[in-house]
């Protein structure tokens, strides 16, 4: 886009907190755990997706297990998916085990996916 055009309409180029939320979920619904077929959105190990004003992401999500294989390349899969978005200035993601992750916090389309329905 030219420079011109910038300076003509410099608020339809910047991404809202809102558009990098959304976009940040459909990322991260991109991210499977190794074990479980379904995306770790879906399973319902991500508990928080902030996006503040001047594009900073935090992620708060826990595993199926503390002793999960993934421990370590889910987080930062995660942290480099969203780093890739354009406008994001920061990426943080924070592993918690409280509240514990349990099935019930699955989408009926996970649940579905896996038989438990």
């Amino acid at each position: 886009m030219s420079e011109e055009l910038k300076q003509q309409h410099p608020d339809k180029l910047a991404k809202t907190w809102i558009q990098v939320q959304e976009e940040a979920i459909q990322v991260i619904q991109t991210v499977y755990d190794p074990e479980i077929p379904v995306n770790i959105y879906e399973l319902g190990l991500i508990y928080e997706v902030k996006v503040s004003n001047d594009l900073r992401i935090e992620v708060i999500m826990s595993l199926t297990s503390p002793f999960c294989p993934a421990a370590q390349s889910m987080p930062t899969e995660i942290k480099e998916k969203l780093s890739a978005i354009e406008g994001v200035q920061e990426v943080e993601v924070n592993v918690v085990f409280d509240p514990p992750w349990t099935q019930d916090m699955m989408s009926e389309a996970a649940k579905l996916q896996l038989g438990f329905m």
